[in-house]
């Protein structure tokens, strides 16, 4: 077999792959559909998966995305599209644990091998008391106008704290 720097290319890959799972963790897939069938590798589809608000409890984003199948997709090497919408609700009592900043990540997620990311930011719009989520992808040269947006508003009696 091969080696690629001081490695097989089997280990390689194994390495690969679980680095793949690894910056999922955060992420809890709630379901998936197939948008194109492929006879003998996995399919192209489209996943939907919940967030937890790692700074608000109470709050779960859902992100769907397409997923590109095939061999690629399977050995996680697959480039998926810059497509992504998202929903934001209350999903419990919203309480915070620390001060917000006004706009942060609050989820980043590879979506290539290298150089793509899909991502959620939270901004806090203050004067309606309300978390705005924003999901878009990023890429190391050319990131993606392709956008999705939901807000949450707040009780007023629960003001959000911002530093």
């Amino acid at each position: 077999m091969k080696k690629i720097l001081g490695m097989s290319a089997l280990s390689l890959a194994t390495v690969l792959l679980l680095l793949f799972w690894l910056t999922r963790a955060g992420a809890q897939q709630v379901g998936e559909v197939n948008t194109v069938f492929k006879l003998l590798s996995p399919n192209d589809k489209i996943v939907v998966d919940a967030y937890d608000d790692p700074k608000v409890a109470g709050i779960t984003c859902y992100v769907s995305r397409a997923k590109t199948g095939g061999y690629k997709g399977a050995l996680g090497l697959a480039e998926d599209k810059s497509e992504a919408s998202i929903a934001c609700r209350q999903t419990g009592p919203i309480t915070f644990t620390k001060p917000l900043d006004a706009q942060e990540d609050v989820m980043t997620e590879r979506i290539s091998l290298v150089f793509k990311k899909l991502r959620v930011v939270r901004m806090v719009d203050a004067p309606r008391n309300t978390l705005v989520y924003l999901t878009y992808s990023d890429r190391l040269i050319e990131g993606s106008p392709q956008n999705s947006v939901t807000a949450v508003p707040v009780d007023r009696a629960n003001k959000i704290p911002v530093k």
